[in-house]
């Protein structure tokens, strides 16, 4: 075979490999080829750019899809990021640069109020219709950061961080609600960082969806007390419906100071009804879930990850307590420890 003729012939056979390769990382990658391989090294090899079979690309690993084609969290995260959960990284503003608003205790009166880009220092107390409040950072000065009157409706809070300053609040130093809705009617908070407050999300109708509470403060209210605290509390009654869904909720409140709950579902002015609380990740409390007592109906409770980072069961005393399987319409399905062990309520 001459010169000329061999070169040729390594030409061709290193073309033929470079197709093979190219091809064989194009069904490992795409998922045609079931698990992917990394060939890059660490750099390219993201766990979260990477699915099975069947999976979506942006969101953790998974074995399967479930059959109600419902996203789960993976199985044994070590923290909310890990698992899919709303963090600091995905909540609050995304705008980098605020303006400073010195509102004080502020009084929104204006229907269709879109509060874009600000950094308040005080409170909004809302007497109107379908107000907005997007891409802002409230810092309280009073027993709130933002609430809803009666009568009132629409409104909304979206990546916006909601926070007090311990010490400071007029609760003896302390701040009661996040956002309070005393309305009959629904309030949408959304991808939120939230911090600071006794009961930080305080509403018994609403969805709340995609946010991240966490560094609950303890304080003695006005008659001398440790006030009880919730990252999510409903004191039942709610004329609506009220969603709890893919949230990360975290009260590290010592019990001797009065933790409750993560999410506590009470019955205090009425049962409580018409609930869901699906896929959040669930931390500390007396227990991480008080689930709406004896009279409780329709609450469905689905797919939450109990987490051990404040305590092995999730709450001091375990996951759940007055849950009411018995309840017309209640659902309890898939919740499960964050290592995957199943979450069974005792019964009520």
């Amino acid at each position: 075979m001459s010169p000329l003729a061999r070169t040729g012939r390594r030409k061709l056979l290193g073309a033929a490999l470079l197709t093979a390769v190219l091809l064989f990382s194009l069904l490992t990658f795409t998922g045609i080829g079931g698990t992917a391989v990394c060939l890059g090294g660490a750099a390219l090899c993201d766990s979260r750019a990477i699915t099975a079979s069947g999976g979506s690309s942006g969101g953790p690993s998974r074995s399967a899809v479930p059959s109600d084609g419902k996203p789960r969290a993976p199985k044994g995260c070590a923290n909310p990021r890990a698992c899919g959960f709303p963090d600091a990284s995905t909540t609050g503003p995304r705008v980098a640069t605020l303006t400073p608003q010195s509102t004080g205790n502020a009084s929104i009166r204006t229907d269709g109020t879109v509060i874009s880009g600000w950094d308040i220092t005080g409170s909004l107390d809302i007497y109107a219709n379908n107000v907005t409040v997007i891409d802002s950072r409230v810092t309280s000065t009073n027993w709130w950061g933002i609430n809803l009157r009666p009568g009132f409706s629409g409104l909304r809070i979206l990546h916006t961080t909601i926070t007090a300053v311990p010490g400071q609040g007029p609760n003896n130093g302390g701040s009661d609600y996040a956002v309070s809705n005393m309305s009959t009617s629904s309030v949408e908070v959304g991808h939120c960082d939230i911090s600071g407050f006794g009961d930080a999300l305080s509403m018994g109708q609403g969805n709340l969806h995609d946010n991240y509470v966490h560094g609950i403060v303890p304080y003695k209210n006005l008659d001398g007390q440790w006030q009880h605290t919730n990252a999510v509390i409903s004191n039942g009654g709610g004329k609506g419906k009220l969603i709890i869904r893919h949230n990360t909720l975290i009260n590290a409140t010592p019990v001797d100071q009065g933790a409750s709950a993560a999410i506590g579902l009470f019955a205090d002015a009425a049962p409580v009804t018409h609930t869901v609380v699906d896929s959040n990740w669930l931390a500390g409390g007396a227990y991480s879930l008080y689930a709406g007592g004896k009279d409780s109906s329709s609450i469905e409770v689905t797919d939450n990850v109990f987490s051990p980072e404040i305590y092995p069961s999730g709450g001091r005393y375990g996951a759940v307590a007055y849950w009411n399987a018995a309840g017309p319409g209640n659902v309890w399905r898939g919740n499960r420890m964050a290592d995957g062990t199943p979450v069974v309520p005792a019964p009520e």
